[in-house]
């Protein structure tokens, strides 16, 4: 979530008419994430977050967002749920972006999440992959292994800006990547963005996943792969193996994984470490200055791309019997 494009009240009053939601009371930005502008509204109605969709999301993309989220909160899995217009659709138009609003859940993201908040995290997360095995809308995921190299290409001049020696570091290692990546793994809707900030807790329940703005269809076990480097490492770059067994025992006690699955999460936990590094240089060095968004430092997911270099075997990141996993 951030802020890119501003609103007023009088923007905003006269957008709420379009739905019954009430009439606006209070509205702040929401600055952390990079992707949309996002705001919390307070109405006489309802607490809800408004959603203004960036130019870098495809509007065309819009109704497997929303429909998703849909589709989920019907199968009973904790999810903000959009809230319709009065002509029956879901999307309007605010400040010139798409716009919609969705309910808002209660609790909040966790700072120093603990090892049964992972096994909390794996459980919900397959349980969306569960839930979304009949979604009938599809979206290929447009920061999977193949867009990598044409992401790459948009930082690669300015690379050794930010750390000697990185242009290097990232063409050896897209190479590996194209030439190993994985083939016809089980697939499904995912997150693909199960970040903490992504997931609310009251107290130590989970409360409810949010924020499903990057959900398409690609591989189940990248999604756990995801999560490994969103939850698992450490302030100071560790990888803490005790969470990285909760999330995966997390997930198995509801989906188990199959062994093509377990044998191929060291590089889908590289990749993925890839992927975040990719997106957060290109904001890095292409964030405009003064844009109420909070960069994220690529560096903490270079850390993390070097270590699952070094990983052979899917038991490192907390598997305790990889035959019991198929």
């Amino acid at each position: 979530m951030a802020v890119y494009t501003d609103v007023n009240e009088e923007q905003l009053s006269a957008f709420l008419t379009e739905y019954d939601v009430g009439t606006l009371l209070s509205y702040k930005g929401i600055a952390e994430g990079v992707e949309n502008s996002n705001f919390l509204l307070r109405t006489t109605k309802a607490t809800l977050i408004l959603t203004l969709y960036e130019k870098r999301v495809n509007r065309d993309d819009l109704p497997f967002f929303i429909g998703l989220m849909d589709h989920l909160a019907a199968k009973g899995l904790n999810c903000p749920l959009p809230i319709q217009r009065r002509d029956g659709g879901h999307l309007g138009e605010l400040a010139g972006r798409p716009a919609a609003m969705v309910s808002f859940l209660d609790g909040s993201w966790l700072r120093k999440p603990r090892a049964e908040h992972c096994r909390e995290v794996g459980r919900a997360m397959a349980a969306m992959h569960v839930a979304g095995s009949d979604f009938p809308i599809r979206r290929a995921n447009a920061l999977t292994m193949p867009n990598w190299r044409p992401l790459w290409q948009s930082s690669r001049a300015r690379a050794d800006e930010v750390l000697p020696g990185l242009r290097d570091e990232i063409d050896r290692e897209l190479e590996i990547l194209e030439a190993g990546w994985p083939k016809d793994l089980p697939e499904g809707v995912i997150h693909a963005d199960l970040f903490p900030d992504n997931v609310f807790f009251i107290e130590d329940r989970l409360s409810g996943l949010i924020d499903f703005y990057f959900a398409c269809n690609d591989y189940l076990a990248y999604d756990v792969a995801i999560g490994l480097n969103a939850w698992c490492f450490e302030k100071d770059g560790s990888f803490n193996h005790t969470k990285g067994m909760a999330l995966i025992n997390g997930y198995t006690s509801v989906r188990k994984l199959e062994s093509a699955e377990a044998q191929a999460l060291p590089l889908l936990a590289r990749g993925a470490a890839l992927r975040f590094f990719l997106t957060r240089l290109h904001d890095w060095l292409t964030t405009p200055e003064g844009a109420m968004v909070v960069k994220k430092d690529p560096l903490e997911y270079l850390q993390k791309l070097r270590f699952h270099g070094q990983i052979v075997s899917s038991s490192e990141y907390g598997h305790r019997n990889e035959e019991n996993l198929s």
